[in-house]
């Protein structure tokens, strides 16, 4: 298991978090770019836009700043994502995707679960929670249209 770069008994740790946190996001976005100059899935278009996507979701569940997702940390997702499953099925979870039998999930394993073809449990569950986020609905009154901008079915 790795370890944790965070200090659970230091309650005043605020700064330390968001510096660990803007620390992670520099590695992470390093990552990105080897990723993107090495050619790796240049098959996608939006590339740039998908990685950093999931560089986010990555730092929301890497709970313990330790660059990996660890059994608490995919328990955890699972359960914000309405799916909570047991240790055993979280361990089976992790081995489908941990390609260095490390026990956790890497920031490339994520990427490469991601971005590759081989589907997994985990990231059919990911693509269906990115999916069912609701698009934000326009705020304020509504523009004025004529009868005829209503019935045009081009402008609904």
């Amino acid at each position: 298991m790795p370890g944790t770069k965070v200090d659970h008994k230091d309650v005043q740790g605020g700064k330390k978090w968001g510096k660990l946190k803007e620390e992670q996001d520099i590695r992470l976005s390093e990552i990105n770019e080897e990723i993107i100059t090495n050619g790796d899935y240049s098959e996608y278009d939006d590339l740039e836009d998908k990685l950093n996507a999931y560089k986010v979701q990555f730092m929301e569940y890497d709970l313990d700043n330790s660059d990996d997702l660890g059994v608490e940390d995919v328990s955890r997702m699972m359960e914000k994502l309405g799916k909570p499953k047991n240790v055993i099925e979280i361990r089976k979870i992790i081995a489908e995707v941990d390609t260095n039998n490390s026990g956790t999930i890497g920031y490339n394993e994520f990427i490469q679960m991601m971005l590759g073809k081989k589907s997994s449990v985990l990231k059919l569950i990911l693509m269906f929670e990115e999916k069912s986020k609701q698009p934000d609905k326009p705020e304020g009154v509504a523009p004025k249209r004529t009868l005829e901008e209503m019935l045009n079915k081009t402008n609904i």
